[in-house]
This record gives structure tokens, sequence and C-alpha cells, in this order.
């Protein structure tokens, strides 16, 4: 998480990164936090789960390896409980603050995942979101459309391991992949679709062109 000085007076937005595991989602979010922020504009850069004490305390037991069996309904409550509280003492305040909040996953991750990859429902978990968040919906959503066996093959070029939702099948990426795209064409204008594949100063011009156009 990040902040710069913010001229007095400007409205704040939120911005959500989304996509597949490998899609470049942090390199895009870092990319359009530093550009952000060289214009003037305070950035609160941040990720789901994650982003307050209890947030990431509830990252570690759910993605990492270790924890024993975390059957789907608790895997999508602990997700749930980690965006009431990252809303609700990070991103609503830096917001109504007048700060631009950019966040590596929201909802529709929740959505795809647990909705979808685990087969709970995708209404059921949105409407469990919505709930844990009071509504609170990004300005813009930016989805990096990413193919499943190229994420792959992003992520396990380094020295990293794959964590619990990395390391599902492919077939349980091909679900998440094909709910993402489906979540975005039930609201084209708050969404950002772009191809993963293309070159990474290309990709964040495209965000960053997109962003500007909702700044005042």
């Amino acid at each position: 998480m990040s902040t710069t000085d913010s001229p007095a007076g400007t409205a704040g937005l939120f911005i959500a990164f989304e996509g597949g595991d490998g899609a470049g989602k942090s390199t895009q979010a870092q990319r359009l936090t530093a550009a952000l922020q060289e214009a003037g504009r305070t950035v609160v850069r941040t990720r789901e789960p994650g982003g307050t004490p209890v947030g990431e305390q509830l990252r570690s037991l759910v993605l990492e390896h270790g924890n024993g069996e975390i059957d789907a309904r608790t895997e999508a409550l602990i997700f749930a409980a980690s965006r009431a509280a990252h809303v609700a003492q990070v991103i609503r305040p830096a917001v109504e603050r007048g700060s631009v909040v950019v966040c590596d996953r929201y909802i529709d991750s929740s959505v795809a995942y647990q909705g979808s990859g685990r087969s709970l429902g995708t209404e059921e978990v949105r409407q469990l979101n919505i709930w844990a968040t009071e509504g609170f919906t990004p300005d813009l959503t930016v989805l990096l459309d990413v193919d499943p066996e190229q994420g792959r093959l992003r992520r396990t070029a380094g020295d990293a391991p794959e964590d619990r939702m990395e390391s599902e099948p492919d077939a349980f990426h091909l679900r998440i992949r094909r709910t993402f795209l489906e979540q975005a064409t039930t609201d084209p204008g708050h969404y950002l679709v772009l191809d993963a594949a293309r070159p990474v100063d290309e990709l964040a011009g495209a965000v960053l062109a997109r962003v500007l156009e909702l700044l005042p």
C-alpha cells in the first residue's frame, strides 16, 4: 500500500484488477499506481485477500498449503470476511478522502473462484459479498484475460511455489476464465477487458487512458 499527497477537492476512485492467476494484475496495478502518483494523485494500492491486519492473517490461512482441509463454503466465507474488513477499514475511507484505490482482486474473483471454480453458485457468492461490502463496488474493473495454460507457464517460470488456488488443475482455471468474461458482459461500461498476452507497456497505457477518463 502506498500513498502520496493529493490535490484538495479531488474525487476518489476505486479501480479493481481482475483476472486469472498469472494474468499480470500485480504488475499493472503497480504501473497504474506509479503513473497516478506522478500525476499528483493520492493512491492507495492494496490487494485481496488482505489489505488489513486481519485480512493478511486470513490470506495466509486460505492460500498457504498446510492448514488442513478448507471446504468450499468455509473458503468463500473467509474471502468474504477479509473483504468486509478491507472495505470498512481501507477502501471506503480512502475513496471518501479523495484517494484513488487500486486493488488487486475484488468481488468478481470470489464469484469466479468460489462461485464457479468451487461450484457454489455465482449468484449465491455474489450476494454474500454484496452483503459483506454493503454493496460497495468499483468505479472500474480492469479484467486481464489470460489463457489458463499461459497463466500457469508464467507462474511457474520463477522460483515461487504455487498457492492453493494456483495449483488447481486447468479445468478449474478454465471455469474461472469463462466466469470472469461472463461478468464483464453484464455491465460493459464498468469493465475494461484486455488480452493479458499484450506487451506490458501497451496494457499499462490502455489502463491509464481509461482511468484518466474517469478522473475529474
